[in-house]
């Protein structure tokens, strides 16, 4: 591939890109990292923090979607162009016109072509194929100061998300079957860098109930057990993120795969060997827990780029063609796709369960509008799902609370939100279900219900007068400590905003 077609595809795509990020309105998870930018601290809920951080920067200058999204929005074509770039000492004896091709892979990989969202994969990628692109450097000569740059983005992906522990299995794989003293040195370098990391999110943790802990390993985990749906789900998901003739051209040589693990460094590539260890180590970590747990598709986005670059590298220049051609061509396909969706009407989607969110998302004007006699005379508004609430909260620019015990997806709002402090005001509670008047009246002094439609979807308020907080501690709040906040006793604990708030003298524990 020429450079000139490499940067036709790149603006193509990066246009495609700024378009959709433009023209799709922010989703649950976005604006839930969204409000932890706009209320920043050293850790958060359910994950490390630094997608926080950078919201948090990015929102000193602006709160509009494009501009949050614009770190994912330059994801695919920083990522080829850094592996471009890195290709060029990674295999001196690549054309350049082998390492265009190879980077136009990675920019029109699926998942890149259509997912413009900010989340906490975002700083994972950028930070996650950052370092393993150092560590293959070091790799080749084991080199201390790359090992050294791998370290510190090894730590930048240890605060972005918890998955980032895999790269670091993968180093530890990669060392022990390259058995060389200065690449043990390298390794230590690099896990010590990002103990500091580490010692910030054991910290804050400690001071907040864990929750990190919680979510990650047992809140989260209630459904987990044998299934034989999810792993022919994750091969299903593993078939359209590195597309079916990328698979097959791995399987076909996975007598080399099993090679490449032990084989010593080429002139070709010299770190060929730690590339098949990167590449397919995560994958197969993945595969083993997918008979117990549903693997995301978010799950593998940072470790793909190292599958299709291990499997880019043993492809003939007539083969890596006709894949890159492939590859154009399901790009098209996606971006056709998109925009046809994208000028359907709304109500083509009403059949769906989903309809109602899609209307709160996409027509959140009209539902603030409902709301807004409320919001001018005082009321706190709030809804029964941690989603739904920070979505709308973003589109209204004003927090909306949870209430009710809602799921252990909704308890970064335990964090936000002090029940105390609402004693005796009036709450509107906005659902999308009909809701059970029984739910309410214990914790209120008055309780009145009524709905309204937009767009064929129908939405509730229920209007409690009078919040009762001693009952909605007694009902709702102990109910949550039993469920979400039982800490083993082996985890050490300095404070818990949830039972220091709600329970003083009553530790959260099993």
């Amino acid at each position: 591939m020429s450079a000139r077609l490499f940067a036709i595809l790149l603006a193509v795509t990066l246009g495609f890109r700024l378009w959709l990020a433009q023209a799709t309105p922010i989703t649950g998870d976005e604006a839930y990292f969204i409000w932890w930018g706009w209320r920043p601290d050293w850790g958060f809920y359910d994950h490390p923090p630094m997608i926080g951080w950078w919201l948090a920067a990015l929102l000193h200058w602006g709160d509009r979607e494009l501009w949050l999204r614009l770190p994912a929005v330059l994801l695919p074509a920083l990522l080829s162009l850094a592996v471009a770039w890195a290709l060029t000492a990674l295999a001196p004896r690549l054309g350049a016109a082998q390492r265009y091709g190879i980077a136009a892979l990675i920019l029109l990989a699926p998942v890149n072509v259509w997912n413009i969202f900010i989340t906490t994969d975002t700083p994972l990628v950028y930070f996650a194929v950052g370092s393993g692109l150092a560590w293959l450097r070091a790799a080749r000569d084991d080199d201390l100061r790359w090992y050294f740059i791998s370290g510190l983005l090894l730590a930048g992906a240890v605060l972005s998300k918890y998955f980032a522990a895999l790269l670091g299995f993968a180093y530890l794989i990669d060392v022990l079957l390259r058995r060389r003293p200065r690449a043990y040195a390298g390794l230590a370098l690099c896990y010590a860098l990002t103990l500091p990391a580490l010692a910030l999110m054991a910290w804050w943790n400690a001071g907040h109930c864990w929750p990190n802990y919680m979510f990650n390993f047992v809140n989260r985990n209630e459904d987990a057990g044998l299934s034989w749906r999810t792993p022919l789900l994750y091969a299903v998901t593993l078939l359209y993120v590195l597309t079916p003739p990328v698979l097959w051209l791995a399987l076909r040589r996975r007598g080399a795969t099993a090679m490449s693990f032990r084989r010593p460094a080429s002139a070709d590539f010299p770190a060929c060997a730690s590339l098949g260890v990167l590449a397919w180590v995560p994958l197969a970590l993945f595969a083993a827990l997918s008979p117990i747990k549903q693997i995301g598709l978010h799950w593998l986005l940072a470790f793909i780029p190292f599958a299709l670059l291990w499997t880019a590298l043993r492809l003939a220049p007539e083969t890596l063609r006709k894949l890159l051609r492939f590859f154009i061509a399901f790009a098209l396909l996606h971006m056709v796709a998109i925009m046809g969706v994208a000028r359907l009407p709304l109500e083509t989607w009403q059949k769906y369960g989903f309809y109602d969110g899609l209307v709160l998302t996409v027509e959140h004007q009209a539902i603030l509008q409902e709301l807004a006699p409320y919001r001018d005379n005082g009321w706190v508004l709030a809804m029964d799902g941690y989603s739904n609430a920070v979505t709308l909260g973003y589109d209204a620019r004003q927090y909306f609370i949870v209430f009710g015990l809602a799921s252990s997806h909704a308890r970064h709002d335990d964090i936000l939100t002090d029940f105390r402090a609402l004693d005796g005001r009036n709450i509107l509670v906005l659902r999308k279900s009909v809701p059970d008047p029984a739910e309410y009246r214990p914790y209120f002094r008055q309780v009145e219900i009524d709905s309204f439609s937009v767009r064929g979807a129908r939405f509730w308020r229920v209007k409690g007068e009078g919040f009762l907080y001693p009952a909605y501690r007694d009902g709702i709040l102990a109910e949550a400590k039993r469920r979400y906040y039982a800490l083993p006793a082996w985890l050490p604990q300095t404070a818990c905003y949830f039972c220091d708030r709600y329970f003083p003298g009553e530790a959260c524990r099993r």
